[in-house]
């Protein structure tokens, strides 16, 4: 089951759903307290008031439809032309448990420079991973 290239996409998938639900979890509650009515909101500079711990969780949850935009479909193509090596799910699941640390970091913590680290090395594991399905397609 851990073997297929294709299970750290569904983790970080259902990684990305655990973030939806946080962040509603706190921020509808952080918006009734702040008197903010969502079919009122007309910018999302209007959220600005709601509390930095608030934002930073909805702010991972944009930042995990970005990035790991590029790791979705790497990790679909590497499955369709049959890289699936133990490198290259090694890969895989170190971006996934990267991403989910940096998550945690950014909802919890926040302090940028370790942030920046931890996105770095996803960012790293991410390049390893494309550049090991190039050398497999011109092998």
């Amino acid at each position: 089951m851990f073997l297929t290239i294709l299970t750290p996409a569904l983790v970080l998938l259902c990684w990305t759903l655990i973030m939806w639900v946080w962040m509603y979890a706190t921020r509808i509650p952080a918006m009734q307290k702040a008197g903010i009515k969502p079919a009122e909101l007309k910018e999302k500079s209007q959220l600005e008031v709601l509390l930095r711990s608030v934002r930073q969780i909805a702010d991972n949850y944009n930042h995990l439809h970005e990035q790991p935009v590029v790791f979705y479909a790497l990790v679909f193509y590497s499955h369709l032309v049959g890289v699936k090596t133990s490198v290259a799910i090694t890969l895989a699941w170190a971006y996934v448990l990267l991403r989910i640390a940096h998550s945690l970091w950014q909802a919890l913590v926040n302090f940028i420079p370790v942030r920046f680290v931890l996105f770095s090395l996803s960012s790293l594991a991410l390049i390893a991973l494309a550049v090991l399905n190039v050398f497999a397609l011109l092998a």
